[in-house]
C-alpha cells in the first residue's frame, strides 16, 4: 500500500541585509528627531522655571514641578506664580480654549458644506465654461495667503466684525480652492448610474446631493473636516490682526500674550510650554486617530 507524503512548504527566512538595516536605522532616527521637540516641550513644562537656566543641559526635568500647569489652569495665586518665576498675571485658558473651539467649528462646518456644494457643481452639473471657471478657481492655490490679509481685514472692518469670533472665522468659512478640488476629485469617481437612477425616480438635483452624494462621501468629508479643523486651530496671524481684547482672543494668540508677560527673571518658559502642550494635545490625538484615513483619502482623491 503506497503512502503519500504531504509536501511541507519551505518558508524562506527574511534576512536583514545592510540596505534594510540602514533604512530602518534612518527611519528610527527621523522619528526620534521628529518627536524630540515634543519631549523637550514636556521636559520644560515639568521643570521649575527658576532652575531652567542652571540646568539647561539636562535632558530630564530640572527640579520636577507641576507649577507650569498650575499657572496655566489658574491653580496658583499671583504671588506663588511670581515666586515660581512666572508673571503672576492669570491666563484665562478655558475662555481662550472655548474661543478656539468656536472659531474652528465655524470654519470647519462652513467650509466643508459650501465647498461640497461648489465641488458638486464643478463635477456633476453641466453649465457653460465650467472647466474654464474651475481652472481660474484652482489658480487661487498659487496666491500666497499673506496677499489676502489686508483686503480681508478691510472687509471685516467695514462689516463691523473686528474683535469678534465671527470676524475671525468669516474669511475661511465659505470655501477654499483646495477643499473644492479635493471633494471634486472624489465626486468624479462616484458612479453616474446611481445618480441617474435617482433622477429617473423623480429626485431633484438638490435631493440627490443631500440624500445620495453626501452620504456616499462621508470619508472624504470627514478627512477634509479634520484637516480644516487642525489648520484653523493652528492659525495665528489672522486672529492676531482681528482680535484686540480677551473676548475674541483665541488660544494661539493668547500664548503669544502669555509669553510677552515677562517677569523680572525672564520668560515663563515652564508655563508657556505647559500651555503649548495642552493646546496642541487635542490636535495631536485627533490626528493620531485619523491619520490613516487622511492619507488614504488624499491618495484616493489624487487618482482622478
Amino acid at each position: 500500500m503506497a503512502t503519500t507524503t504531504a509536501a511541507v512548504p519551505v518558508v524562506a527566512k527574511r534576512r536583514f541585509g545592510f540596505g534594510r538595516t540602514a533604512a530602518w536605522a534612518f527611519m528610527i532616527l527621523v522619528i526620534l528627531l521628529s518627536l524630540f521637540p515634543f519631549y523637550w516641550m514636556l521636559r520644560t513644562a515639568l521643570s521649575s522655571n527658576n532652575a531652567l537656566y542652571a540646568g539647561s543641559d539636562s535632558l530630564l526635568p530640572v527640579q520636577f514641578s507641576w507649577g507650569g500647569f498650575e499657572r496655566v489652569f489658574g491653580l496658583q495665586t499671583g504671588q506663588a506664580a511670581i515666586d515660581a518665576g512666572g508673571a503672576g498675571q492669570p491666563i484665562q485658558f478655558w475662555h481662550y480654549l472655548l474661543n478656539s473651539v468656536i472659531v474652528s467649528s465655524l470654519v470647519t462646518g462652513g467650509q466643508v458644506f459650501f465647498s461640497a456644494m461648489a465641488a458638486y457643481a464643478f463635477a456633476r452639473l453641466q453649465w457653460r465654461h465650467r472647466e474654464t471657471v474651475f481652472r481660474f478657481f484652482l489658480g487661487g492655490l498659487m496666491i500666497p495667503t499673506i496677499f489676502t490679509l489686508l483686503p480681508n481685514f478691510v472687509l471685516i472692518k467695514q462689516l463691523g466684525l473686528v474683535d469678534t469670533l465671527f470676524g475671525i472665522a468669516l474669511p475661511t468659512m465659505l470655501m477654499t480652492p483646495f477643499a473644492v478640488f479635493f471633494l471634486r476629485q472624489f465626486f468624479l469617481g462616484i458612479s453616474r448610474e446611481v445618480e441617474e437612477a435617482a433622477l429617473v425616480e423623480g429626485a431633484s438635483k438638490v435631493r440627490v446631493f443631500f440624500r445620495l452624494i453626501l452620504p456616499m462621501s462621508s470619508a472624504p468629508l470627514a478627512t477634509l473636516a479634520i484637516l480644516t479643523y487642525i489648520t484653523s486651530w493652528n492659525d495665528y496671524f489672522w486672529p492676531l490682526m482681528v482680535s484686540y481684547t480677551d473676548r475674541s482672543r483665541v488660544l494661539t494668540v493668547a500664548l503669544g500674550v502669555f509669553k510677552s508677560q515677562t517677569p523680572q527673571t525672564g520668560p515663563d518658559w515652564s508655563g508657556l510650554m505647559a500651555a503649548t502642550l495642552v493646546a496642541a494635545l487635542p490636535m495631536l490625538v485627533l490626528f493620531c486617530f485619523f491619520a490613516k484615513r487622511i492619507v488614504n483619502s488624499i491618495g484616493f482623491s489624487g487618482i482622478k
